[in-house]
């Protein structure tokens, strides 16, 4: 299940609860990109690990005693918690459960307990819908039962409660010492002076002489509540009681039962005085006349009086507060379904911390007002009347045993509506909308019903108001308010002509991390460490003319340090060299190395990598940084870790180093969203600031002292694996432009997203839009198409980025159209029987086809055999616009040094299918693609006029359009783009070229 969070709050993640993206809450996992256990070396006792296991919200695997540990959550404290209880199963997800039985869970597969522990980051504790399992290696006692009897009681077994919402079956509540048992509440009972003894709902007892208001027997199975202090035997359930009768002939006559008992005794009254602010007793009220009368259950306890709840709902800004059966407070603005006012007597149980006060009685609120006011709404219908859009009202349905019916959660405590779900709901693009449990709202496909096997239910089953419009419906337990969108709120396309993969090597020497293609039309591969052949050198080019000759294709190049996570940009000097900084380790971290194409296709290079970190290095060690241009032609280099796994580096510092000392930009954002923001999003807008882009959240620096000029809204997904560009510019650029991100995975068990996010960060109020995928995608890689659109492909169903932390790879490729309208952008195009997940690479080369390589997300099969093995073939894709077998258009240019707002002329144009009066010309930026991060990707359409066969392009106006760099230059004939040639724009302003002036590198001029 995954967990969606509503687009004003901008986050969506994988199942766990909720977290307010407005919070920034830090998660310290560190498990990404690495194999890990998780599960400590050592137990306390003779307990062992069982594994990753299945949980489940309705049913959960260990439904015995529950805590959550908030900061300090660990294995131990989870052992030692469970083992002081006598229970001898112990699991940690987000709290920490306790059981003798397992209640349907499953194993699952490792890799999806990969959520740190709260207090120790390097052991698992479970994740969304996943058990860290451990036992004692005790046999587990006999399961919870109903004892027949308990010395004289008898038992009548199971007992309906408040029928009809007519009051209590046993009439008066028993307070008890300490934590509800069976043998507790019969003696309580018995000294009262009563033959009849219910407990319910696990800590609740309950006496009386009579079977009164419609109780009557129920199946054994609705009294499911183990005792709170016994969890071998029953105590009820939800309006339902183990009821024992006394056979006894010695039974005392009726006591009065003192102050919390409710009943007579000692007298109870309201509090009238002394109360804060304009706070005033109203009136003694029935809950459950036809549900319950409050929304908000604030807080149970057995110090509970009258001040102590006001001052909690006082607190939360509620206006209204109520007191129930001595202990329990609620909290609200109204009273809700249908509520009705009781008899003033009848609010006779002393409050548990005063017992002088009336707290209430079973089924009956002592409410206060702090507006001298109460208004008790109406009886709560289903909202079936001015649905937004094409919503429809289903019914209401019933989740199936064990499972959701919808897979996508949104928790609004407080503010649930069904309105707001259906919205919410079509926002993110799912057709079917539920509500739960009053504060819960649920997102799907009509085909999750179907699948999951949901029925209807009675109108009646669904009766929770809805927290934030309680005169609506909102499900109830276990039960679904259900809406249908009635038509298609997505429309993905699926055309004849869908474009192909070829594999066009079979075999190869590298399995890459990084791929670039130079400005000699060669493919350069950076491989890390440890990866691929034991002789590698790490760095290979491919002359893909030669492909057919495997030894003369491949050419071996060498780099002394680890390039594994490092980041790589072109630059815009006269020779197109490639910079590839930071690393794996140490002095890797620091690493700094350029390389400069040169020969043309068909002829062999020459030229090798350069790097000495001695005297040429990053002023901070970096895994996982950003590299990018700036406006001004000089090298920004952001974020990372100091190291594998390590600490984190939030900061950013300028190639080449300015002068003066310690030039670094440390920044708090970084700092406080790791590691959850390695390889960030970093693009020019047009103003020539610097849209950032991490984990869930993205602001706009300014790029001469990087100070945050505005912080964005939130974005609505995980900017983690996932994939970012840049919307098209056309000219004359007025329009704003747009980023595009897509895919990605949460924290927890790693569902992947089906969505993708825009906004156009200079607009006046910005907004993200959101769109669906066809389908889940996380490790995703987006290439730019000379037609203006985006090739999405690679990665998986499920996962995050590491080694054996994905699986189910997602084979298909998916072209999204900005030009098409919203929710119809996307195509699904053709799969591939390639798994391309971690590490795997998609750019597109100069004839118009995408290449696509890699992958080395060493997953492994329980029996130790290889799942997805480091891949080693390489692939290309046929886009549609190639695919269709018309010939390439041709070109030919002289002048290929574009200075910003010039003009330039290409001849000799040859078009097969149109003429140049339906010409498109356009301008990809060259870039270096690692970990679906794209670095240096733009898409431009220039301003041109044509005459015969001669086309004069002007170059885009500056570098807030276009920063600084070599470009690939197409023109299409129709949908079919040509071969590109090589451009530069803008010169060299920051003369890199020049750079760096030391021995062992070579300078190409600017």
């Amino acid at each position: 299940m995954t967990i969606l969070q509503p687009l004003s709050l901008a986050l969506a993640f994988t199942v766990f609860p909720l977290s307010l993206a407005s919070n920034h809450v830090h998660s310290t996992n560190t498990w990404r990109h690495r194999r890990q256990n998780g599960v400590p070396a050592s137990l306390p006792g003779n307990w062992t690990s069982k594994g990753c296991y299945t949980d489940n919200v309705g049913v959960r695997t260990l439904s015995g005693a529950t805590f959550a540990s908030g900061t300090t959550m660990t294995t131990a404290s989870c052992i030692a918690f469970c083992d002081s209880k006598s229970f001898i199963y112990a699991g940690t997800e987000f709290s920490v459960h306790c059981d003798n039985n397992l209640h349907g869970g499953v194993p699952a597969p490792a890799a999806d307990c990969n959520m740190p522990c709260s207090g120790n980051s390097l052991e698992s504790c479970g994740a969304g819908g996943r058990l860290n399992l451990y036992w004692s290696g005790e046999e587990p006692p006999p399961p919870p039962a109903t004892a027949p009897t308990i010395g004289n009681w008898t038992s009548l077994g199971c007992i309906s409660d408040n029928v009809n919402g007519n009051g209590r079956t046993l009439a008066v509540g028993m307070p008890v010492t300490g934590d509800m048992t069976q043998a507790k509440c019969t003696n309580a009972c018995f000294n009262a002076g009563f033959p009849l003894a219910g407990a319910e709902f696990a800590a609740e007892c309950y006496c009386g002489a009579t079977l009164a208001n419609g109780g009557a027997p129920t199946p054994a199975a609705d009294c499911s509540m183990v005792c709170a202090g016994n969890s071998s035997e029953f105590c009820g359930g939800p309006n339902r009681l183990n009821v024992y009768n006394y056979t006894g002939t010695d039974l005392p006559p009726q006591q009065p039962v003192g102050g919390g008992g409710g009943g007579g005794g000692a007298p109870v009254f309201p509090v009238t005085s002394g109360l804060p602010g304009n706070w005033s007793y109203d009136a003694c009220w029935v809950d459950n006349a036809f549900g319950r009368a409050f929304v908000v259950q604030d807080n149970v306890t057995p110090t509970q009086t009258v001040e102590t709840c006001i001052a909690s709902c006082a607190a939360k800004n509620y206006t209204v507060a109520g007191i129930e059966f001595g202990t329990e407070c609620y909290c609200g603005d109204t009273l809700v379904a249908g509520a009705v006012k009781a008899v003033e007597s009848s609010c006779n149980m002393g409050c548990g911390g005063n017992a002088t006060e009336a707290c209430g009685g079973p089924n009956r609120l002592s409410v206060y007002s702090s507006t001298g006011n109460v208004t008790a709404l109406p009886i709560p219908i289903p909202l079936n009347t001015s649905l937004p859009g094409q919503w429809q009202y289903k019914g209401c349905f019933r989740e199936p045993q064990g499972f959701r019916a919808l897979p996508n959660e949104i928790e609004w405590p407080g503010n649930n509506t069904a309105l707001a779900c259906m919205n919410q709901c079509a926002a993110f693009g799912y057709p079917v909308s539920g509500t739960e449990f009053g504060l819960q709202c649920f997102c799907g496909d009509v085909s999750d019903l179907t699948a999951s096997g949901s029925t209807f239910g009675a109108e009646s089953e669904c009766a929770l108001p809805c927290p934030g419009d309680p005169i609506h419906l909102c499900g109830g337990g276990d039960r679904l308010t259900m809406y249908q969108w009635n038509g298609d709120l997505n429309v993905w396309h699926k055309p004849e002509n869908t474009g192909r993969y070829e594999l066009i090597l079979a075999s190869s020497v590298v399995v890459p991390l990084i791929a670039t293609v130079g400005i000699n039309n060669k493919v350069t591969f950076l491989e890390k460490g440890g990866t691929g052949f034991p002789n590698s050198t790490g760095a290979y080019e491919l002359d893909l003319s030669l492909a057919p000759q495997f030894d003369k294709a491949w050419r071996e190049m060498h780099i002394k340090t680890d390039v594994f996570c490092a980041g790589s940009i072109i630059l815009p000097d006269k020779g197109g060299r490639q910079i590839n900084v930071g690393g794996w380790s140490l002095d890797s971290t620091f690493g700094v190395r350029l390389f400069t194409p040169d020969g043309v296709p068909g002829v062999n290079s020459t030229n090798d990598w350069e790097e000495d970190f001695h005297q040429l290095a990053l002023q901070r060690g970096r895994w996982y940084p950003t590299a990018a241009m700036l406006a001004n032609g000089s090298i920004l280099v952001i974020g990372g870790e100091i190291g594998s796994n390590d600490r984190a580096q939030p900061n950013l510092e300028v190639l080449p180093k300015p002068v003066g000392g310690d030039t670094v930009v440390e920044l708090e954002w970084l700092a406080r969203t790791d590691p959850n923001n390695l390889y960030p999003f970093v693009m020019v807008l047009p103003s020539e600031h610097l849209f950032v882009g991490y984990w869930n959240e993205a602001r706009i620096l300014d790029p001469a002292t990087f100070d945050t000029v505005s912080v964005l809204p939130n974005i609505p997904g995980s900017v983690t694996n996932c994939a970012a560009v840049l919307f098209p510019q056309h000219a004359p650029y007025t329009d704003p432009l747009r980023v595009l991100i897509c895919g990605g995975s949460g924290t927890g068990a790693g569902i992947a997203l089906d969505n993708c996010v825009s906004i156009a960060p200079e607009e006046p109020n910005p907004t993200w839009v959101l769109e669906r995928m066809p389908s889940r995608r996380v490790l995703s890689c987006m290439v730019s198409l000379p037609d203006g659109t985006f090739m999405i492909m690679n990665g998986a169903h499920q996962g995050v980025a590491g080694f054996g932390l994905a699986t189910d790879p997602n084979l298909s490729a998916v072209l999204y159209d900005p030009t098409q309208p919203l929710n119809q952008r996307m195509s699904v195009l053709n799969s591939t029987i390639v798994a391309r997940m971690y590490h795997s690479e998609a750019f597109l080369l100069p004839d118009g086809r995408i290449m696509i390589s890699g992958s080395d997300p060493q997953t492994d099969n329980p029996d130790g055999t290889v799942k997805y093995p480091e891949e080693f073939r390489i692939e290309v894709y046929i886009p549609p616009y190639l695919n269709q077998g018309f010939r390439q258009p041709e070109y030919n240019i002289t002048e290929k040094d574009w200075a910003y707002g010039g003009t330039y002329t290409i001849t000799n144009i040859k078009l097969f299918q149109g003429t140049t009066a339906n010409i498109r010309i356009s301008l990809l930026a060259a870039t270096s693609s690692t970990h679906g991060n794209t670095m240096g990707s733009r898409t431009i359409f220039p301003a041109f006029h044509c005459a015969g066969t001669t086309c004069t392009i002007t170059a885009p106006p500056g570098a807030g359009v276009s920063p600084p760099g070599w470009h690939m230059l197409f023109i299409l004939d129709g949908p079919t783009p040509s071969h590109a040639q090589w451009v530069r724009i803008g010169g060299d302003p920051s003369q890199l070229g020049n750079w760096p002036d030391l021995p062992g590198f070579t300078r190409p001029g600017i």
